[in-house]
């Protein structure tokens, strides 16, 4: 029985090899270009992040945690909204600040009269005193021409003057729980007026027919 000789054809599996050599690399070079591109495009993605960050105030502790970006966009949602926070707030508080110009307040038990820088605030809107030992209203509250409101409860008051008749826009008052014994008719001229609060006054026991 003679030998069976076996024929490689070597040209035909080097081509083979060359051609899965070929085939590897060009999967490796795909591959690195893909890790790069993802690379480069997270540095731009961290980058953009960061100066958005920057942008709206958001200190570097919250997005940098040991060195590395932390894009989550939370953190944009919970304090990018700081400073239009901010700004709400400071427009309200100056709006508030406006508002108190026109309003004046007095309470205490040391107060036993108006005091006397009163009177060249005309301007004013609104009086809020209560809890204070003032007997008596001035009569040059007929000046305040603006007057909303006048909340003067929980006083010493035992009569009201005949000039609030000329408070034409006044749609509050309330003087409950002091001492008034009657009301002037000339509150009837208050043709504006909505509210009348007298209760805890004991001794008034009817309104004049002009009020």
């Amino acid at each position: 029985m003679g030998h069976q000789v076996i024929i490689f054809d070597f040209s035909l599996i080097r081509g083979l090899w060359e051609t899965r050599v070929k085939k590897n690399k060009e999967r490796q070079r795909k591959e690195k270009e893909r890790l790069e591109k993802s690379s480069l495009e997270k540095i731009k993605q961290e980058w953009n992040f960061i100066l958005e960050c920057r942008k709206k105030g958001i200190p570097q502790s919250k997005y940098l945690k040991n060195g590395f970006v932390d894009t989550d966009e939370k953190i944009l949602d919970t304090y990018g909204k700081t400073p239009q926070l901010q700004k709400k707030h400071a427009l309200s508080d100056e709006a508030n600040k406006e508002k108190n110009k026109f309003i004046f307040q007095l309470s205490g038990e040391k107060w036993t009269e108006f005091p006397d820088s009163l009177k060249e605030q005309i301007y004013l809107k609104e009086w809020h005193v209560y809890n204070t030992l003032i007997q008596t209203i001035p009569a040059y509250i007929a000046l305040f021409q603006d007057l909303r409101v006048l909340e003067l409860s929980k006083n010493q008051i035992n009569y009201l003057p005949v000039e609030i008749g000329c408070l034409k826009n006044l749609k509050v008052l309330n003087v409950s729980f002091n001492n008034l014994k009657s009301i002037p008719p000339e509150l009837g001229d208050c043709e504006n007026l909505e509210k009348l609060d007298l209760s805890g006054n004991m001794e008034i026991t009817e309104l004049p027919f002009e009020v």
